[in-house]
């Protein structure tokens, strides 16, 4: 299966920020120490209007990766098709009724 990112983590397409850990509560980063309280909140006001286009982007690009894959998995198979008398294989374990168990003869 083809792995593919669409550039966001599921945090981010849930809450519409990036998630800060912790640790980067406690020391002092660049992301936390040169906050603006009030440019945070337009941001985070900006991010939420912002966050269903952002869904909606993650969706085509979802459904783009699968159909991708999907044609690449169906140029490869090859169908078959059965008329009434045809000879075909049939599995073994499929013409037992019950089974005998582990002593059984196989």
């Amino acid at each position: 299966m083809i792995k593919s990112s669409n550039g966001d983590t599921p945090f981010s397409l849930t809450y519409g920020t990036e998630a800060v850990i912790p640790t980067e509560i406690d020391i002092p980063t660049l992301r936390t120490a040169e906050v603006d309280i009030v440019q945070n909140n337009e941001a985070l006001e900006i991010n939420m209007d912002l966050l269903e286009e952002r869904r909606e982007q993650a969706a085509i690009h979802e459904a783009k990766s699968k159909a991708k894959m999907e044609k690449y998995y169906n140029s490869r198979v090859r169908s078959t098709s059965f008329k009434p008398g045809d000879l075909v294989y049939r599995s073994n374990d499929a013409s037992h009724v019950e089974e005998g168990g582990k002593l059984s003869p196989n």
